[in-house]
């Protein structure tokens, strides 16, 4: 029901700052809340931030609250996670995932993925 494409990943020095985009085909982008995962090498899948439907409610992880912000543009079929203040341990592949329940941290409630982004955070 939805395809989502992932861009913006790459390598960037520790104290850096990159912005993910998600970009979503399909003509029910609204109806999905939306969520961001990454899964390091050699580590399970990790939640990262959610926001809501409407865009007016946001979850993050501990580990990234403060530094990244989850938004999207339902206009443009888009959801994108600012990542400032980069440290090497948020080095991982980065997944978009839409679900159709209320803003949800646990990647077994995610119904659609994309097929990831590389980000790479040097030290």
């Amino acid at each position: 029901q939805v395809q989502l494409v992932e861009s913006g990943g790459g390598l960037v020095q520790d104290g850096g700052s990159l912005r993910l985009s998600c970009a979503a085909s399909g003509r029910t982008f609204s109806s999905y809340s939306m969520g961001w995962f990454r899964q390091a090498s050699g580590k399970e899948r990790e939640f990262v931030a959610a926001i809501s439907r409407s865009g007016d409610s946001t979850d993050y992880a501990a580990s990234v609250k403060g530094r990244f912000t989850i938004s999207r543009d339902n206009a443009k079929n888009t959801v994108y996670l600012q990542m400032n203040s980069l440290k090497p341990e948020d080095t991982a592949v980065y997944y978009c995932a839409a679900s159709v329940f209320y803003r949800v941290s646990s990647s077994g409630l995610y119904n659609y993925w994309g097929q990831g982004t590389q980000v790479t955070v040097s030290s």
